[in-house]
């Protein structure tokens, strides 16, 4: 009986992560969308690359959160080889939006989601 428990509380535990990490790309690939608006597209190098890695954050984060809301059993490597890019992408934003005033909220976002994919990912080992 303590083995079927145990795995209910994995499985309520793995789909808590997955649902926050779900959670986490969609408001970072907002912010990062919208960091990336802001830009201007003939701005400094630095801006350029603000617009860079904004648009790119916001399309890992989309794709992430469509692989995981994802009814179909997916691929367990390719799930985690996924979350495990956003959540580098994630904190690579997170570092060139801190160098853009104004972008503090966008780097948390960023952050949040890279903490909540970590999170998710522990729950895959």
């Amino acid at each position: 009986m303590t083995t079927t428990t145990t795995s209910q509380a994995e499985l309520f535990q793995f789909l808590e992560d997955r649902f926050a990490c779900a959670q986490a790309c969609t408001e970072c690939a907002r912010a990062s969308a919208l960091r990336a608006s802001l830009v201007d597209p003939d701005g400094s190098e630095n801006q350029e690359q603000v617009r860079r890695k904004g648009i790119m954050c916001a399309e890992v984060c989309d794709a992430t959160c469509r692989v995981l809301s994802e009814q179909t059993q997916a691929d367990e490597a390719a799930i985690r080889a996924q979350v495990e890019w956003c959540r580098q992408v994630c904190l690579e934003t997170a570092q060139v939006f801190d160098r853009q005033p104004g972008a503090e909220e966008s780097a948390a976002a960023c952050r949040d989601c890279a903490r909540a994919c970590g999170d998710f990912l522990a729950t895959l080992r």
